[in-house]
């Protein structure tokens, strides 16, 4: 039996090593775009609506008749007739038909690139959470080391009558605690792996993340507002929206124009035959009625539309520029305060030397335990609001 899980535990070792190691977010979100299902599916949507359109464009079939008319009352003999005719728009409508074409093609791609960075974005908060939880293992890996440490010491100094039962209950009690942090975070990256496997349309990865980026870079926050007027897609979007919106109108305005019928007719009746050109005309009085004042208010709708999005979009960014601009000032501050303080490892190295009592201990390793933990949160969330203003970059 003992051998049988030795073998599958090789097996599981070597099937993990197997796969493609992902040591950066970079590496990560290239093969989640590669992966992700829902990319994937819009890709062949946008494939399908593609040839939808051009068929908008096509020339309709032409139509054949025949007439064979051997019966009733007639001197002649039996009447027969043969006609082939195509119904053609005037050739503007076919070229206007084209650019609002041209401008839908557009307007799909802008769609997918705006759903791939939503995918995307997620894609690399997650691993910035799953990288910051490998940082506060790292941490609380350290932590339970020095409760236990301390726990034992304790030990001995109650069987030596030198402390209580309640210093030693109170450095078990710390010690469980950072045991119990210890499997949250075994669980939360459990659950981390199976999101980002998710966006990865299910296939298993071996992530080797490192805490990237490692520090958060200062911004010029009014220069990339700029950026994202001209590379955000959903800003695009919006402007070529407008843009389908104007060739629409100026398709329905054309389509209001004459269509015409050009063909062969062939008539014959007792030996004698006709044949020659036809042709035809179709005067809009009732087909598109109302379509141009539709396109008109829709045209109006999508720049009403643009102004309202670019304005709660700007409020957005502002929001969180200073969101981020705030946390900058603290996070640079807590750490010039935390250099200032002893580490864990001094108050420790104090307390073995009885400079300090245990509750003063007890009372210092939980600030400096507290002081840690915020400023971790501090650069997380400097990290994840670096990605969200940036996400135009994806």
């Amino acid at each position: 039996m003992f051998k049988f899980f030795t073998v599958l535990a090789g097996l599981l070792c070597l099937w993990v090593h197997s796969l493609s190691q992902i040591a950066s977010i970079d590496d990560l979100l290239q093969t989640i775009e590669n992966n992700n299902s829902t990319l994937g599916s819009y890709r062949s949507y946008i494939k399908g609506k593609n040839l939808e359109y051009q068929l908008e464009n096509k020339l309709p079939d032409p139509q054949v008749s025949a007439y064979y008319l051997p019966f009733g009352e007639h001197a002649p003999g039996d009447y027969s007739e043969f006609e082939i005719a195509q119904r053609l728009e005037m050739p503007g409508v076919y070229a206007t038909r084209k650019k609002w074409i041209g401008a839908q093609e557009e307007r799909l791609d802008l769609k997918y690139m705006e759903l791939r960075q939503e995918i995307l974005l997620k894609a690399k908060k997650l691993a910035l959470d799953w990288a910051h939880l490998q940082k506060q293992y790292q941490l609380t890996e350290g932590r339970v080391a020095q409760a236990r440490k301390l726990y034992q010491q304790m030990q001995t100094l109650f069987e030596k009558g030198q402390i209580g039962i309640l210093d030693l209950n109170k450095s078990k009690i710390s010690w469980l605690d950072q045991q119990f942090a210890l499997e949250e975070l075994a669980s939360r990256e459990s659950i981390l792996q199976s999101q980002i496997e998710s966006l990865n349309g299910g296939e298993a990865l071996n992530l080797t993340l490192k805490d990237n980026p490692p520090t958060v870079e200062n911004i010029e926050m009014d220069s990339l507002w700029q950026e994202r007027m001209t590379r955000d897609p959903r800003v695009i979007l919006l402007e070529r929206e407008i843009a389908v919106a104007r060739q629409s109108l100026e398709l329905e305005r054309k389509k209001k124009l004459p269509e015409f019928t050009a063909g062969y007719n062939y008539q014959g009746v007792q030996g004698n035959n006709y044949w020659g050109l036809y042709g035809g005309i179709s005067v809009p009085l009732w087909r598109g009625k109302h379509q141009v004042e539709l396109a008109e208010a829709q045209l109006d709708y999508s720049g009403q539309y643009q102004i309202a999005e670019l304005t709660k979009m700007k409020a957005d960014y502002d929001q969180r520029v200073e969101r981020y601009e705030l946390l900058q000032t603290k996070f640079e501050e807590y750490q010039k305060a935390m250099s200032g303080l002893n580490s864990a490892e001094l108050l420790y190295k104090s307390f073995e030397l009885g400079e300090i009592s245990f509750m003063d201990y007890y009372r210092e390793i939980s600030f400096y335990r507290q002081a840690e933990n915020r400023m971790l949160e501090m650069k997380h969330e400097l990290q994840l609001l670096h990605a969200e203003l940036l996400q135009h970059r994806l």
